[in-house]
Protein backbone atom coordinates (compact mmCIF):
# COMPACT_ATOMS: atom_id res chain seq x y z
CA UNK A 1 0.00 0.00 0.00
CA UNK A 2 1.15 3.59 -0.85
CA UNK A 3 1.72 6.49 1.04
CA UNK A 4 -0.81 9.14 -0.46
CA UNK A 5 0.70 12.07 -0.98
CA UNK A 6 1.18 14.96 1.22
CA UNK A 7 -2.47 17.27 0.32
CA UNK A 8 -2.48 20.98 0.30
CA UNK A 9 -3.52 21.23 3.87
CA UNK A 10 -0.59 18.80 5.26
CA UNK A 11 1.80 21.29 3.04
CA UNK A 12 0.43 24.39 5.00
CA UNK A 13 0.81 23.08 8.19
CA UNK A 14 4.33 22.01 7.25
CA UNK A 15 5.56 25.16 6.44
CA UNK A 16 3.22 26.84 9.78
CA UNK A 17 5.49 24.97 11.71
CA UNK A 18 8.45 25.78 9.56
CA UNK A 19 8.24 29.40 9.98
CA UNK A 20 7.38 28.83 13.93
CA UNK A 21 10.59 26.52 14.28
CA UNK A 22 12.53 29.19 12.51
CA UNK A 23 11.10 32.06 14.30
CA UNK A 24 11.71 30.51 18.04
CA UNK A 25 15.29 29.76 16.84
CA UNK A 26 15.85 33.60 15.98
CA UNK A 27 14.25 34.56 19.16
CA UNK A 28 16.21 31.90 21.49
CA UNK A 29 19.39 33.15 19.38
CA UNK A 30 19.22 36.97 19.97
CA UNK A 31 18.66 36.68 23.78
CA UNK A 32 21.41 34.12 23.93
CA UNK A 33 23.76 36.50 22.22
CA UNK A 34 22.05 39.50 24.25
CA UNK A 35 23.57 37.69 27.68
CA UNK A 36 26.62 36.71 26.39
CA UNK A 37 28.05 39.82 24.66
CA UNK A 38 25.52 42.73 25.74
CA UNK A 39 22.87 43.80 23.95
CA UNK A 40 24.65 46.78 22.18
CA UNK A 41 27.19 44.19 21.21
CA UNK A 42 24.40 42.19 19.28
CA UNK A 43 23.62 42.62 15.57
CA UNK A 44 20.90 41.24 13.42
CA UNK A 45 23.54 39.95 11.41
CA UNK A 46 24.99 38.47 14.11
CA UNK A 47 21.61 36.58 15.03
CA UNK A 48 20.56 35.40 12.00
CA UNK A 49 23.74 33.74 11.23
CA UNK A 50 23.57 31.50 14.45
CA UNK A 51 20.76 30.18 13.01
CA UNK A 52 21.96 29.71 9.21
CA UNK A 53 19.74 32.17 7.91
CA UNK A 54 20.24 35.84 5.98
CA UNK A 55 19.09 38.99 7.56
CA UNK A 56 16.46 39.31 4.87
CA UNK A 57 14.49 35.96 6.30
CA UNK A 58 15.55 37.36 9.84
CA UNK A 59 13.26 40.50 8.79
CA UNK A 60 10.72 38.81 7.28
CA UNK A 61 10.08 37.81 11.43
CA UNK A 62 11.07 40.55 13.53
CA UNK A 63 11.63 44.36 12.72
CA UNK A 64 14.84 44.34 15.10
CA UNK A 65 17.21 42.65 17.47
CA UNK A 66 15.04 44.02 20.51
CA UNK A 67 11.71 42.66 18.95
CA UNK A 68 13.47 39.41 18.40
CA UNK A 69 14.52 39.19 21.96
CA UNK A 70 11.23 40.00 23.63
CA UNK A 71 9.37 37.67 21.16
CA UNK A 72 10.80 34.66 23.50
CA UNK A 73 7.78 35.90 26.01
CA UNK A 74 5.21 34.64 23.18
CA UNK A 75 7.29 31.68 22.55
CA UNK A 76 6.76 31.05 26.22
CA UNK A 77 3.29 32.21 26.28
CA UNK A 78 2.34 29.52 23.80
CA UNK A 79 4.09 26.68 24.89
CA UNK A 80 1.86 27.34 28.27
CA UNK A 81 -0.76 27.06 26.49
CA UNK A 82 -0.20 23.84 24.53
CA UNK A 83 0.41 22.41 28.32
CA UNK A 84 -2.28 23.69 29.68
CA UNK A 85 -4.90 22.06 26.71
CA UNK A 86 -2.62 19.01 27.37
CA UNK A 87 -3.90 18.91 31.26
CA UNK A 88 -6.35 16.05 32.79
CA UNK A 89 -9.60 16.57 31.88
CA UNK A 90 -11.14 16.59 35.40
CA UNK A 91 -8.47 19.07 36.54
CA UNK A 92 -10.01 21.81 38.16
CA UNK A 93 -9.58 25.30 36.21
CA UNK A 94 -6.94 27.12 38.34
CA UNK A 95 -4.86 24.10 39.31
CA UNK A 96 -4.38 23.43 35.21
CA UNK A 97 -3.70 26.65 34.81
CA UNK A 98 -0.80 26.43 37.47
CA UNK A 99 0.69 23.34 36.54
CA UNK A 100 0.84 24.62 33.11
CA UNK A 101 3.02 27.69 33.93
CA UNK A 102 5.34 25.92 36.12
CA UNK A 103 6.12 22.86 33.77
CA UNK A 104 6.93 25.71 31.78
CA UNK A 105 9.48 26.65 34.95
CA UNK A 106 10.88 23.09 35.02
CA UNK A 107 14.79 22.88 35.88
CA UNK A 108 14.34 26.57 37.60
CA UNK A 109 14.86 25.22 41.13
CA UNK A 110 18.44 26.06 41.32
CA UNK A 111 19.68 30.39 42.06
CA UNK A 112 21.69 31.31 39.21
CA UNK A 113 24.81 32.93 38.90
CA UNK A 114 24.76 36.39 39.76
CA UNK A 115 26.74 37.41 36.76
CA UNK A 116 23.63 35.92 34.45
CA UNK A 117 21.46 37.51 37.00
CA UNK A 118 23.01 41.06 36.41
CA UNK A 119 23.29 40.27 32.39
CA UNK A 120 19.76 39.57 32.12
CA UNK A 121 18.73 42.84 34.21
CA UNK A 122 20.61 44.81 32.03
CA UNK A 123 18.75 43.97 28.55
CA UNK A 124 15.34 43.88 30.37
CA UNK A 125 15.90 47.59 32.02
CA UNK A 126 17.01 48.47 27.93
CA UNK A 127 14.47 50.83 27.11
CA UNK A 128 14.43 49.44 24.14
CA UNK A 129 13.19 46.19 25.44
CA UNK A 130 10.99 47.87 27.56
CA UNK A 131 9.59 49.16 24.90
CA UNK A 132 9.37 45.97 22.26
CA UNK A 133 7.85 43.89 25.68
CA UNK A 134 4.61 46.12 25.59
CA UNK A 135 3.97 45.19 22.25
CA UNK A 136 4.48 41.29 22.85
CA UNK A 137 2.74 41.41 26.17
CA UNK A 138 -0.99 41.81 24.88
CA UNK A 139 -0.31 39.04 22.22
CA UNK A 140 1.19 36.90 24.54
CA UNK A 141 -2.02 37.37 27.20
CA UNK A 142 -4.08 36.56 23.41
CA UNK A 143 -2.56 33.35 23.10
CA UNK A 144 -2.80 32.25 27.02
CA UNK A 145 -6.54 33.56 27.09
CA UNK A 146 -7.34 31.07 23.54
CA UNK A 147 -6.16 28.22 25.29
CA UNK A 148 -7.82 29.21 28.94
CA UNK A 149 -10.90 29.33 26.43
CA UNK A 150 -10.23 25.79 24.82
CA UNK A 151 -9.81 24.26 28.34
CA UNK A 152 -12.73 26.02 30.03
CA UNK A 153 -15.16 25.10 26.88
CA UNK A 154 -15.91 28.75 26.60
CA UNK A 155 -16.06 31.43 23.33
CA UNK A 156 -13.32 33.77 24.11
CA UNK A 157 -15.35 36.80 22.00
CA UNK A 158 -18.24 36.26 24.26
CA UNK A 159 -16.77 35.46 27.55
CA UNK A 160 -14.46 37.33 29.34
CA UNK A 161 -13.24 35.07 32.01
CA UNK A 162 -10.28 33.76 29.71
CA UNK A 163 -8.73 36.96 29.18
CA UNK A 164 -9.13 37.89 32.79
CA UNK A 165 -7.54 34.80 33.93
CA UNK A 166 -4.64 35.54 31.05
CA UNK A 167 -4.09 39.31 32.38
CA UNK A 168 -4.11 38.12 35.80
CA UNK A 169 -1.45 35.41 35.05
CA UNK A 170 0.65 37.38 32.95
CA UNK A 171 0.78 40.33 35.53
CA UNK A 172 1.68 37.65 38.43
CA UNK A 173 4.34 35.70 36.28
CA UNK A 174 5.68 38.97 35.82
CA UNK A 175 6.22 40.27 39.47
CA UNK A 176 7.74 37.14 40.31
CA UNK A 177 10.37 37.76 37.45
CA UNK A 178 11.07 41.02 38.71
CA UNK A 179 11.18 39.74 41.72
CA UNK A 180 13.72 36.83 40.75
CA UNK A 181 15.76 39.90 38.88
CA UNK A 182 16.77 42.00 41.89
CA UNK A 183 16.33 39.47 44.97
CA UNK A 184 20.32 39.52 46.41
CA UNK A 185 21.92 36.75 46.44
CA UNK A 186 20.11 34.72 43.87
CA UNK A 187 17.27 32.59 44.48
CA UNK A 188 15.51 30.36 42.01
CA UNK A 189 13.08 31.51 39.65
CA UNK A 190 10.12 28.43 39.81
CA UNK A 191 9.67 28.67 43.74
CA UNK A 192 9.10 31.86 43.31
CA UNK A 193 6.85 31.69 40.32
CA UNK A 194 5.25 29.01 42.43
CA UNK A 195 4.28 31.08 45.39
CA UNK A 196 2.74 33.41 43.49
CA UNK A 197 0.41 31.88 41.57
CA UNK A 198 -0.29 30.00 44.91
CA UNK A 199 -1.29 33.71 46.41
CA UNK A 200 -3.19 34.99 43.33
CA UNK A 201 -5.69 31.77 43.74
CA UNK A 202 -5.65 31.63 46.94
CA UNK A 203 -7.26 35.06 47.39
CA UNK A 204 -9.47 34.57 43.96
CA UNK A 205 -10.59 31.30 46.31
CA UNK A 206 -11.99 33.78 48.79
CA UNK A 207 -11.97 33.01 53.06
Amino acid sequence: MTASPPTRTDRAGLRERKKAATREALSTAALRLALERGLNNVRVEDIAAEVNVSTRTFNNYFTSKYAAVCSTGLVRARRIGDALRSRPANEPLWDAITEAVLEHYEGMDVAPDKDAINALLLIMTSPQIQGEYLKVNEAMQRVLAEAIADRAGVDIEHDMLPQILAGAVTATSQVALRRWLITDPPVPLRPLIQRAMQQLGSVCAGP
